[in-house]
């Protein structure tokens, strides 16, 4: 039994940041990440070498900031490496290549947990490595809320890059991977009234799964213009639009079965799963358009058709709501 008169143990504080330098915090962060087989060299000189054997580097950077982008109180550090590389992996397959590489930089404020950053790492490998993507290199510094800015590299692999500015009238509009999950998870979490673990599209947000093999597949072929679904199908469907000078029609029939999936936690939240599917980004799915003549790549499934014209419209009719606008949420 515990002798009452023993004073209790002292409580573990946990360990951060500031009780670290930023070689002890490089030297638990770093053996954790994934090397790749384009690796040449990795962390630990001033830069890092990967291979380009083509010749032709895809180059992209994304950013997610704490209380913007995400908030401590519903995401680990796992999750937000995984959805800091995932975002990223998804840009350099929506032109149709391989990702190779990525070099992350974090800011984080002295007060955050050792272990929150241990997280991140394993986040960051755990989206990338299955992928055989090397992290090479970044930097670290200090701020008030934590920022993580991730640049990724792809290989094309001999194949011409798609483009947003390809489609034809006549297309075939498709996409790849889920529609509204993410939002749909958002709105769970910001409800708050719902038990998260009893709903899988919390999981979708938190840690999105984009079809990485689904955007050089589209390339060899023949897509003639595609993007990921970052900040929703009709606004991310209208950058295609503008870019390529025509129009994209949408049907909500073939989008069924995306809304199907989402009507039980939509009826719990009282909302319309449709806006979700519509307007909801961060599933980081791939929207391309392919001639019409050509049969769709597995992974791709028809929801509308290239138009002359100009604009997305949804059944004919162009939608009052069209998705996430950083400077305007």
């Amino acid at each position: 039994m515990p002798d009452p008169d023993r004073d209790p143990a002292p409580e573990t504080v946990p360990e951060t940041v500031a009780d670290l330098s930023e070689t002890d915090l490089l030297a638990r962060f770093v053996p954790r990440l994934p090397r790749g087989r384009a690796t040449e060299l990795g962390p630990g000189d001033d830069a890092a070498v990967v291979e380009v054997p083509t010749g032709r580097v895809v180059v992209t950077a994304d950013v997610l900031v704490e209380d913007r982008h995400f908030r401590r109180a519903w995401s680990t550090g796992e999750d937000v490496g995984r959805r800091a590389a995932a975002q990223n992996l998804a840009d350099v397959a929506a032109m149709g290549a391989r990702p190779t590489a990525l070099v992350v930089t974090l800011v984080m404020p002295a007060d955050l947990e050792v272990a929150w950053v241990v997280g991140l790492a394993d986040g960051l490998a755990a989206a990338s490595a299955p992928h055989d993507v090397g992290v090479v290199g970044g930097d670290l510094s200090s701020g008030e809320r934590i920022a993580v800015s991730v640049t990724a590299f792809g290989e094309l692999d001999g194949v011409a890059p798609v483009t947003r500015s390809g489609a034809r009238p006549g297309d075939v509009v498709a996409v790849a991977g889920t529609l509204g999950r993410s939002a749909a998870g958002l709105a769970v979490l910001l409800d708050g009234t719902l038990d998260a673990s009893e709903h899988d599209v919390v999981g979708t947000y938190l840690r999105p799964d984009p079809p990485l093999t689904a955007g050089p597949e589209a390339a060899r072929a023949g897509a003639t213009a595609m993007l990921d679904v970052s900040d929703g199908l009709v606004r991310d469907a209208g950058r295609i639009a503008v870019a390529s000078g025509c129009g994209l029609e949408l049907s909500t029939s073939l989008l069924a079965p995306d809304v199907e999936a989402l009507t039980v936690t939509a009826e719990e939240l009282g909302l319309d799963p449709v806006d979700w599917v519509l307007t909801g980004g961060e599933d980081h799915g791939l929207l391309a358009t392919f001639p019409a003549d050509r049969p769709l790549p597995p992974s791709f499934r028809r929801i509308g058709a290239v138009v002359a014209g100009a604009g997305v419209r949804v059944d004919g009719v162009t939608p009052t709501a069209e998705g996430w606008d950083h400077f305007r949420a």
